[in-house]
C-alpha cells in the first residue's frame, strides 16, 4: 500500500479541491490516477494496446468485450467459456480477487482490495475503451 500513497495523497488531494472544480475535472484526475495506478500493478504483464508485448492480452477497449476474446491468446478454459462480459462491475471482482471470480484462470496476481484503487484503475480502464471512436462511460 505504500507505492500508492504519493499517487493516491496527489488524487485525493485534488479531490477536495474548492467545490468550482467540474466534473470532467474530477474524471480527468481519476483517470491520470488511474494510469498511474496501472503502471505499478497491471503494466508488467499487460499493455494498453496491441502494439506493445506483453505477456497476458492487451487491455485497451478491455469494457464492453467479452473474456477471453482477444486474438491469438491462450486463455484458460475457465475463462473462455465464462461467458463474462468486461463490465465495470465485473473488473473490480477481477482485480479484487480473480482467482475467487473466475476459479480455474491461470492469471496469477496479488488482489487489490483497496476500492479507491479500483475506482481509480477501472476509470483509466474505461477512458481506453472506445467503440467507433467513442470512449464508453459504463
Amino acid at each position: 500500500m505504500r507505492k500508492f500513497i504519493p499517487i493516491l495523497s496527489v488524487a485525493l488531494g485534488a479531490l477536495t479541491m474548492p467545490a468550482v472544480a467540474s466534473e470532467a475535472t474530477f474524471d480527468k484526475i481519476k483517470i491520470q490516477a488511474g494510469s498511474q495506478l496501472f503502471e505499478a500493478e497491471c503494466r508488467r504483464c499487460h499493455a494498453t494496446d496491441a502494439d506493445h508485448d506483453s505477456y497476458g492480452p492487451p487491455l485497451e477497449n478491455i469494457v464492453g468485450r467479452a473474456a477471453g476474446s482477444y486474438p491469438d491468446y491462450d486463455y484458460s478454459v475457465a475463462l473462455e467459456a465464462s461467458g463474462i462480459v468486461w463490465t465495470p462491475a465485473a473488473l473490480r471482482a477481477w482485480i479484487e480477487d480473480n482467482a475467487g471470480f473466475m476459479p480455474g484462470t491461470k492469471m496469477r496476481h496479488v488482489g487489490i482490495t483497496d476500492p479507491t484503487v479500483q475506482d481509480f484503475i477501472i476509470s483509466y480502464l474505461t477512458a481506453i475503451t472506445t467503440r467507433d471512436g467513442a470512449a464508453i462511460s459504463d
